[in-house]
């Protein structure tokens, strides 16, 4: 019987998920040096992807044991935006099917700007329900910042299309009469929390995009309302905007 050419064992070895496969056990018998490179090279990727698989499940074990409880819908819930000196804190929730995967959904913080818009795009067209709470500068001025971000929580949930039985809230208790669990670093630990912080990161970076269109001598699209060096010689040289935080002692101390 003939060999299948490079090419051809390409496009076939791409659908297979088995070590145990009879094609594969062909292929190791195939002393061909290409058809090695391409089988060692298979085998990275079929780890890489178990790899990614289990990190995900793992994420999965706070939504795991609500649904054993008889949980019915679940919502994520997390916040970004507290830091900066300009812009709204944002919220968002989430409600995930069960079957949801996507491998790879982290903490927003550790995803590229890429990653996160991919995952945001698939999070959108596959969620049950999202919901977004926004928080102004003014309204982070007028009651602190912790208690901004709460409020925005508490918005993104009162949002949401469908009512959740159960909150995972990252770090954060939330003011409403519906069982919840705060977790530590949950963005990292639950994959609902995760998919709430890309969310609530995308939506945030958006809208500081538009303020960079409207006042752009800030460079709001580069820094997204963080002190840094840039922004901080902005305000020293323009003034502030009507978008920051003058609660927060880098503006405060500008303008006094």
């Amino acid at each position: 019987m003939e060999k299948q050419s490079i090419n051809q064992i390409k496009e076939i070895i791409g659908d297979i998920k088995d070590v145990k496969d009879p094609f594969i056990q062909c292929l190791r018998k195939d002393s061909r040096k290409g058809v090695q490179a391409l089988l060692l090279k298979w085998e990275k990727q079929l780890h890489e992807e178990q790899q990614a698989r289990e990190a995900f499940y793992k994420k999965t074990t706070y939504e795991q044991e609500a649904f054993a409880k008889g949980v019915q819908y679940i919502a994520g819930v997390d916040e970004v935006g507290r830091g900066p000196l300009a812009g709204p804190v944002v919220a968002a929730a989430v409600i995930l099917r069960k079957d949801f995967y996507l491998p790879g959904l982290d903490d927003s913080k550790k995803l590229s700007e890429q990653k996160r818009e991919q995952y945001y795009d698939t999070i959108v067209r596959d969620a049950i329900s999202i919901g977004v709470g926004i928080v102004s500068a003014d309204k982070i001025d007028s009651i602190n910042i912790y208690q901004a971000a709460k409020l925005a929580m508490k918005e993104a949930v009162c949002n949401l299309s469908i009512k959740p039985d159960y909150l995972l809230v990252d770090a954060m208790e939330i003011p409403l009469l519906i069982e919840q669990q705060s977790i530590i670093k949950g963005d990292a630990n639950s994959i609902s929390i995760a998919a709430a912080s890309v969310v609530a990161k995308v939506t945030r970076d958006k809208l500081m995009k538009k303020l960079a269109a409207q006042y752009p001598q800030y460079g709001f699209d580069s820094h997204m309302g963080y002190g840094t060096a840039q922004h901080l010689a902005a305000i020293q040289e323009y003034g502030i905007t009507s978008e920051h935080r003058k609660s927060f002692a880098p503006v405060r101390n500008a303008i006094s």
